[in-house]
């Protein structure tokens, strides 16, 4: 058997298990919270990336323009982990509804996230604020999704509290 016989058994090999885990690599995260606060309030403070650094302990900061094609630019703090940035482009902003992005570490299908924010109405005055993100690529499984979902509710308990301090100092009534 000529020696790279063996070489191209291995290489065929490791292309393979690669090809397995870009189509079975996937996961999906969530996190939300119920808002007694207008969706009109709460999207403002979603939207204010410029106030970011004041009241969000997740993502810290975050510069650009909330309009599809856009790339912003967005530092986050996961818990227990090392601060980083990343250089998302923005899908979609359905006003007062859902504001959407996609994340990509390198070339596409390495590491790609979406995450989308929605509003989503409770019954009542207030309404659900839902993170949600679909993760896909060769590197999803090997990644502890932990440290991020703990961050998003961090996040949440932070938007909550803004934005129901904002409409009790409003005046609204309940």
């Amino acid at each position: 058997m000529p020696a790279s016989r063996p070489f191209a058994f291995v290489f065929a090999v490791i292309l393979a298990a690669l090809a397995g885990l870009g189509a079975g690599g996937c996961s999906t995260m969530r996190a939300e919270v119920a808002i007694d606060a207008s969706p009109s309030t709460v999207w403002r403070i979603l939207t204010d990336l410029d106030r970011y650094d004041d009241w969000n302990p997740f993502f810290t900061r975050a510069e650009g323009r909330l309009e599809p094609g856009q790339v912003l630019h967005v530092a986050m703090r996961p818990v227990g982990k090392a601060d980083t940035t990343f250089s998302p482009t923005v899908l979609e902003v359905a006003f007062e509804r859902q504001l959407s992005w996609r994340g990509r570490l390198g070339v596409p299908g390495l590491f790609d996230g979406e995450h989308h924010f929605r509003l989503e109405p409770t019954g009542g005055r207030g309404i659900r604020l839902v993170q949600e993100e679909h993760f896909s690529g060769l590197l999803v499984p090997f990644v502890g999704f932990e440290p991020y979902r703990l961050g998003w509710v961090r996040m949440n308990v932070a938007i909550k509290r803004r934005a129901e301090e904002a409409e009790r100092g409003a005046g609204r009534s309940r």
